[in-house]
């Protein structure tokens, strides 16, 4: 059975797999990933662990602490915070890394652990970064955190994967970041929302590790799980050129694994030369649900917003309404590296930031920083007036010095320009790339560094559905039914966010019982819910259900008012993580969301359908009054995990 590059990685990090069985989109699988980061909230983390009975490490070397989000925060609660993470870390041996050394995701690039061909997760949703690499980088919820600190695994639903083939050159002063906005801006009505992106095409050689960072970073703002480059002689170089880099510097601040010969225990030549043997690939014939297509000549400088990411307006369009700005930004994960520092430098030389702007950098680590003061990028910004701060999050996340006060308007390098994330919700914010960020941050207003022909942008996209066929039938494990009937309550709303299913105003009361928690449940969706939900039901949501914030009570509430499982057409990612991690099953049948909706009209909230459906979980699929709806196999992982009832109470049982 052929595989795409994602399954394959997949593969390589699956565990507990039966003989023989090839890993697909779709399945449920238990993974022991090469690394696991968390970054401040490791300190959220560790009373998880904790109360889980764990007491030591599974695998010190699997884990990663960096202190990076809240850097410029001295308050001594912030400081014993710290204290508190780098103590925990000594004492479980695990690699760490502190306040000032960088960005997380950044030093997980540099020291080598997110390696091309591997699986690394981090409790973080700009773990896509590492794609840039050809890791398989992806998020992971704080649960997952713990369970993979206490037995060294955590479950994953492998996804669809989308194929972007990227053709031509990039013109001249065009960069990875107008890439990324191109195609969120392009493709912006949820082509690969809970999708992985696997990039492919000639135009991937001429874009640099670099721009490939910036872009697999990105696509967490395009609603994908994952964005990975393939490995090819681009990241060989850049391997062996960092290899080098960290032989001269030493093992000075490398965390507690070196193999004692000298070299460092990641990025060494050992390793790279294993890689060149064994590079992953694709299948040449390897199913994806979608390929888009974009033609890198026709890109050109655009800006993201304001406050959406996939709203896009060309640069020079932008320019010419002269939108007047206060704020720049140099900063963050997505746009602080050596080439972007450089980028911004060649625009300011010689030149002043306007009066009435302030425009902040900071080097995504100390490294890229003291790489960019030795080729003097770092001065040309000071120089022009830059006012810069530590290697850090900081204003990306809206903390610090700098961030966006009422009325005012920004741009920003960064990956986010949610309302009210830099700073004041009545604020504007703008993302671009560093060119762009700093040509504005000297003109006052939106500009571009040069001037470049228009072009209108070629790119496409087909979607193929993966061949029919009679599927094998899945492995039922003792205790977990082959079949599950109920009457459907459908609540037809897409994009139902987590507020409307369980109220934030409860979320913070942690004495909340787990009958109160059902008594609230749908309470800002409909009032009428509750009178109409009954023990039992199955719940019919609809597309990209449990969107918003990522509290896990959204998932728990039902359960509790005694919803025998949700059906939507999709799902919010963490909301899919959340339910299955507290034992709460949710299957995704797009096609019978669809027949639901042209059946029962708009005129109410939730409907009492009177239909049952019957899941046959052995055969995977839906059966209402003889009508069959497919859905993904429930594979043994998740079943274990609904029979435990969610992932902490599977690790108490598997430390025991």
């Amino acid at each position: 059975m052929s595989q795409n590059l994602i399954e394959r990685i997949a593969q390589t990090s699956a565990v507990g797999l039966t003989e023989g069985q090839q890993v697909q989109s779709g399945d449920y699988i238990y993974i022991a990933p090469a690394h696991v980061m968390t970054h401040d909230n490791t300190g959220a983390v560790i009373p998880k662990f904790k109360g889980i009975g764990a007491t030591q490490i599974a695998n010190p070397r699997q884990v990663v602490n960096t202190l990076d989000h809240n850097v410029q925060d001295n308050s001594e609660k912030n400081l014993a915070k710290y204290r508190g993470i780098e103590d925990f870390a000594r004492e479980m041996g695990i690699d760490f890394y502190p306040a000032g050394r960088g960005i997380g995701h950044q030093i997980m690039c540099e020291e080598g652990y997110a390696w091309p061909g591997t699986m690394v997760v981090a409790s973080d949703s700009h773990s896509n970064t590492y794609g840039g690499l050809g890791c398989l980088g992806t998020p992971i919820v704080r649960t997952d955190a713990a369970a993979l600190w206490a037995t060294g695994r955590t479950w994953w639903k492998v996804p669809p994967v989308a194929k972007v083939i990227l053709t031509g050159r990039l013109p001249e002063g065009v960069t990875g970041k107008d890439v990324i906005i191109t195609l969120c801006g392009h493709f912006n009505k949820d082509e690969v929302l809970n999708h992985a992106v696997e990039f492919a095409g000639d135009g991937i050689s001429r874009l640099s590790v670099d721009q490939r960072l910036t872009i697999a970073n990105i696509t967490t703002e395009w609603g994908a799980l994952a964005g990975v480059f393939p490995v090819d002689q681009t990241t060989i170089a850049w391997l062996k050129e960092r290899a080098a880099f960290v032989a001269q510097r030493g093992l000075e601040g490398v965390p507690s694994d070196a193999d004692g010969n000298g070299e460092h225990p990641r990025m060494n030549s050992d390793r790279i030369s294993e890689l060149e043997r064994n590079i992953p690939e694709a299948d040449p014939d390897a199913f994806y649900s979608k390929i888009l297509t974009l033609d890198l000549s026709t890109v050109r400088p655009y800006v993201s917003g304001p406050n959406h990411v996939k709203t896009m307006t060309s640069v020079a369009d932008m320019q010419a309404k002269g939108v007047a700005i206060q704020k720049a930004y140099l900063v963050s994960c997505v746009n602080s590296r050596v080439e972007d520092i450089a980028e911004a430098a060649d625009v300011v030389r010689g030149k002043k930031v306007a009066d009435g702007v302030e425009f902040y950098i900071a080097a995504a680590s100390r490294e890229v920083e003291e790489e960019s003061r030795k080729r003097g990028d770092w001065q040309a910004l000071l120089d022009a007036g830059a006012i810069e701060l530590p290697p850090g999050c900081g204003p990306c996340i809206g903390l610090g010095a700098g961030l966006l006060e009422d009325g005012e308007t920004g741009i920003s390098a960064t990956n986010r320009n949610f309302k009210g994330r830099m700073g004041s919700p009545t604020a504007e914010a703008y993302l671009a790339s560093p060119g762009v960020v700093a040509a504005s941050a000297i003109a006052g207003r939106i500009s571009m560094p040069a001037n470049l022909p228009s072009a209108e942008t070629v790119a496409s996209i087909t979607e193929k559905p993966r061949a029919g066929g009679a599927a094998s039938a899945t492995k039922i494990i003792d205790g977990f039914p082959a079949v599950l009937e109920g009457e459907l309550l459908f609540c037809r709303q897409d994009n139902l966010n987590t507020d409307g299913i369980y109220p934030g105003k409860y979320t913070y009361n942690d004495d909340f019982t787990a009958a109160q928690q059902a008594e609230v449940a749908m309470e800002n969706y409909d009032p009428a819910f509750q009178s109409k939900a009954r023990k039992g039901d199955i719940l019919v949501g609809g597309f990209n259900f449990g969107t918003g914030s990522s509290r896990e009570q959204a998932a728990t509430a039902l359960k509790h008012r005694g919803i025998s499982l949700v059906i939507a057409g999709s799902f919010s990612e963490t909301y899919k993580r959340n339910a299955i991690n507290n034992g709460f099953l949710v299957v995704e049948a797009p096609e019978l969301v669809r027949e639901m909706k042209s059946r029962y009209d708009d005129n109410e909230l939730t409907v009492r359908s009177g239909l049952i459906a019957k899941i046959d979980f052995l055969q995977s699929h839906i059966d209402i009054d003889g009508t069959e709806y497919k859905i993904d196999p429930v594979g043994p992982a998740a079943q274990e995990l609904i029979l435990e009832g969610g992932l902490e109470a599977w690790v108490k049982k598997t430390i025991a």
